[in-house]
């Protein structure tokens, strides 16, 4: 996801929506759509044929659904190709479900045109973003879950990754976290590869999760690390 362009498919089983969908991102300087899809299976299959750059999934299709989609897309792609999941539906479950697939982002229909041209470019650059609504709502969620054991998951990590993780998890940018850690932003990224690869963990919002599931972050809370927290 280096070049000047960005390429995106676009996967929604109503046809109109989808054709509105292609036409705004076609209009887009620097964004190219290769492909459209109208059930998970079609998009899996695009995907493998056209390696987009981002991927715009409905949540709800017939046959393969979205996350199941977003899943295999992953797999395929080794992450190398974003996903973002879109729905009507604020629904608990398809955001934590979409998350947990690795999907880049979730962002609802109703979203402007600008916010979803930005959402393209976010995924794109690495980074990773919620619908502002929703993301209240699921820490809390990830706080009612309970707080696993971080010592055996975190411990493999060194202290600035643990920084550059936490700040992942509070939402910054690669830019913010640069600025707040004093830091190069090419460092911060070469950081992010290294906490990925140890954690065997392919996209950032999944690195959201673990840090809520593993306490190393809390809703409401100021969230400033502890050595306490990840020692061995």
């Amino acid at each position: 996801m280096g070049s000047a362009e960005t390429t995106v498919l676009v996967a929604d089983d109503q046809a109109m929506i989808r054709a509105g969908l292609v036409a705004l991102l076609s209009n887009e300087p620097g964004l190219r759509v290769l492909a459209e899809a109208s059930d998970g299976d079609s998009a899996v299959a695009a995907v493998r044929r056209r390696r987009p750059d981002v991927v715009l999934l409905d949540v709800r299709m017939p046959g393969k659904d979205g996350i199941a989609a977003a899943q295999e897309i992953l797999a395929e792609t080794g992450g190398a190709t974003a996903v973002i999941m879109l729905t009507v539906h604020d629904l608990d479950e398809y955001v934590y479900g979409a998350l947990r697939a690795g999907a880049s982002g979730f962002l609802l229909k109703d979203a402007s045109p600008e916010e979803l041209v930005k959402a393209v470019h976010t995924v794109a650059a690495g980074e990773a973003l919620l619908a502002p609504r929703v993301t209240k709502r699921l820490l809390q969620r990830f706080a009612a879950l309970g707080v696993r054991d971080a010592r055996s998951e975190l411990s493999v990590l060194t202290e600035r990754e643990l920084d550059v993780l936490l700040e992942v998890a509070r939402g910054g940018s690669n830019a913010e976290i640069a600025r707040n850690l004093g830091l190069a932003e090419l460092t911060v990224k070469s950081h992010l590869y290294h906490v990925m690869q140890k954690l065997q963990i392919s996209s950032r919002t999944q690195l959201v999760i673990l840090a809520y599931e593993t306490g190393l972050v809390c809703p409401g809370q100021d969230n400033a690390r502890s050595p306490t927290q990840v020692s061995a």
